[in-house]
């Protein structure tokens, strides 16, 4: 699985299994700085079939000479164990406190996308303790304002079984499978759909049991209603949202943002851009990242 220059891949186990994650330690990035004197930016990866810390490679390396980087494949994603079980929100929640908990000795800026920032959102919520500041990339529960995901007609398939399988194995965890679904429905424009992207996506979704995490978001088991919590929220954040978002578009973002103008200091739309700018336009999320972090630390 792609690992950028000058990063190497550690883990550490949780209570619900050995997680994997990668940090700036090499030789490229020593400086006279201590690594636990270094500000952390953790980022986190969203869920969908052959999701893993690649989301982000193409961002964090740009950090990796000012900050300590620590970006994990989640619990049964990636090279992280896969569990042969159905999971749930709650999994989440425990096992990135235990993360962070385990690998992080002060308040961190959590970088987040999708579903996977949603749940952070509410980590945030029950242990402000951790979080110095949140930049999220489309953070939605998916079931926002009432919506019920489970009931559309993907999240119905998936939930039949032997076909969820047939599903997953024909659909998903094939190259042109993959292919098929980041040009026609993560990203905005398909020619930026690379082929290590492709093969990076593959090599996560053919991992053993890889189909369970990815067949509990498809069902929607991973979903709830975000906009129940988040004027909860009290650490500062800043969210970035694709316009051509087809899952959820800026209009959610704007709406889930508007519920919490005291703790969402910034609500950043992008043109011509789906749900992962971090891979489609990286240099541009590299640039708003910059933009906010002193915006949200001072």
């Amino acid at each position: 699985m792609f690992q950028p220059l000058g990063f190497e891949q550690r883990s550490i186990i949780t209570s619900l299994g050995r997680i994997v994650y990668y940090t700036n330690t090499g030789s490229l990035w020593q400086d006279d700085t201590p690594k636990d004197e270094r500000e952390t930016l953790v980022f986190l990866h969203g869920f969908g079939g052959g999701s893993s810390a690649y989301e982000w490679s193409k961002v964090y390396p740009g950090f990796a000479s000012d900050y300590r980087i620590i970006a994990p494949d989640l619990l049964g994603w990636g090279r992280s164990e896969h569990l042969g079980r159905n999971y749930q929100v709650e999994d989440y929640l425990k096992t990135i406190q235990e993360f962070l908990q385990q690998t992080c000795t002060h308040p961190v800026t959590a970088i987040a996308s999708s579903l996977t920032a949603a749940i952070v959102i509410r980590l945030a919520i029950a242990h402000p303790d951790l979080f110095k500041s949140l930049i999220l990339t489309t953070p939605a529960g998916l079931s926002d304002f009432g919506e019920d995901y489970s009931r559309s007609f993907f999240a119905q398939l998936a939930s039949v079984p032997i076909v969820d399988r047939l599903l997953y194995s024909t659909g998903v965890a094939t190259s042109n499978g993959i292919r098929s679904f980041l040009e026609q429905r993560q990203f905005a424009e398909p020619s930026r759909v690379y082929q290590e992207i492709v093969d990076a996506y593959l090599e996560s979704a053919q991992q053993p049991n890889a189909e369970y995490t990815a067949l509990s978001f498809v069902r929607g088991d991973l979903c709830f209603d975000l906009s129940l919590y988040i004027q909860q929220l009290t650490t500062p954040t800043a969210i970035i949202w694709g316009e051509k978002s087809q899952f959820t578009g800026p209009e959610i973002g704007r709406r889930l943002a508007d519920l919490n103008p005291q703790a969402i200091k910034i609500f950043q739309h992008i043109e011509d851009v789906g749900l992962t700018p971090q891979l489609e336009l990286p240099a541009v999320t590299i640039g708003l990242i910059r933009q906010f972090l002193p915006l949200l630390n001072s």
